[in-house]
């Protein structure tokens, strides 16, 4: 006989209390992969907050709490780390890493940041024995981090076109690209973006004759010593954080999108971005190559000037806006095809362990 016990569906509680501020990144992530539904036929039980204070009552003693009273439960941290007493439960939590930042680049943090993330984020990452990433360059580096037993699953966002772009918008204007090239980036304004080196290759843009070259920068105002600067260079627009309609209207006007952070774990807005058929312009790394593959053109930010000269071969190609757009749909559809392959995938993977808890709880 069945027993009441058995027939009760195991859960699925997930990390929400992270949401609820600006929607950047991150935020989205947890809202496209980890909301209700995300994972059907499997069901998340999001678990929000309504403060800071809340938010730290909930992560170090609430959802520990939760997996008391349940068993059989997992816990999914797509947001902030796993507090100290909820990665004690092991097996049962799994974060969703979206890079190593915490670790590897401990300098480009504000002080919160180093206070509250960096000691439960290190934990986590040396005990655990189950993670989810966001890509295969996230996965390498975690590598070099965890236990070397840990599993490592990968699960891949979709894309969206979130900011519904519409690439029929933009036409070769030889003319107008050469008096008015119009590039755009986006991300919080802070030191691991590396925005002045974005500043530096448009300065030499306009010495490489486009003296009407503009950068337009959409993101809040983070930390660090950049946003001075940023605001006094010519041809550099710092709009803070804009709503999606907002932020539409500039990249339908973009030529370029370019980015020049120092390292990213994924960096979605470049696939978003390439919705509006944009070309990248991104640094040579890893992750970018990734992301990629051969639709964006992959730049050197410590050499401004031959950025720029790679940037000018670019756009002196007759075809190049229909060129971009071919290889940027392209690559959106491989991204995708692969995103729902990891989606199955992880789902195969959870059920298993929710069947694994209901026969050992």
């Amino acid at each position: 006989m069945i027993s009441k016990a058995d027939m009760k569906p195991t859960t699925i509680f997930v990390d929400h209390t992270h949401l609820g501020r600006h929607v950047t990144g991150l935020e989205r992530i947890t809202q496209e992969l980890f909301s209700k539904g995300s994972l059907a036929p499997l069901e998340l039980r999001p678990v929000t907050s309504n403060s800071t204070m809340d938010l730290i009552f909930r992560q170090n003693i609430e959802l520990p709490v939760k997996l008391v009273r349940h068993p059989r439960a997992l816990m999914l941290c797509p947001g902030f780390p796993p507090s100290f007493v909820l990665s004690r439960f092991g097996a049962r939590v799994i974060p969703y890493i979206h890079d190593l930042f915490l670790l590897t680049r401990k300098a480009d943090l504000n002080r919160r940041a180093k206070l509250y993330m960096v000691p439960p984020f290190r934990h986590a990452v040396k005990n655990l024995p189950c993670f989810m990433v966001n890509s295969q360059y996230t996965r390498d580096e975690l590598r070099q981090f965890c236990r070397p037993d840990a599993e490592i699953l990968l699960y891949r966002p979709a894309v969206r076109n979130i900011f519904g772009l519409e690439d029929h918008l933009r036409e070769d204007d030889p003319k107008r690209v050469k008096k008015s090239l119009r590039l755009i980036a986006l991300g919080t304004v802070e030191p691991r973006k590396n925005l002045g080196a974005a500043v530096d290759i448009l300065q030499a843009l306009h010495a490489q004759g486009h003296p009407g070259a503009t950068l337009d920068i959409v993101g809040r105002f983070g930390w660090g010593d950049e946003i001075e600067r940023l605001q006094n260079t010519p041809g550099v627009t710092l709009y803070g954080y804009l709503s999606i309609e907002k932020t539409r209207e500039l990249m339908a006007r973009a030529d370029l999108f370019i980015n020049t952070s120092h390292d990213e774990g994924l960096g979605l807005p470049l696939l978003e971005a390439q919705y509006g058929g944009l070309p990248v312009i991104a640094p040579k790394q890893k992750v970018f190559q990734e992301v990629l593959g051969e639709s964006g053109l992959l730049v050197d930010p410590s050499n401004p000037r031959r950025a720029a000269e790679q940037i000018n071969a670019l756009i002196s190609a007759s075809d190049w806006v229909s060129h971009y757009k071919i290889l940027a749909q392209q690559n959106l559809n491989c991204w995708n095809v692969d995103a729902d392959n990891d989606r199955s995938n992880l789902v195969g993977k959870l059920r298993a362990f929710l069947e694994a808890r209901r026969e050992t709880a």
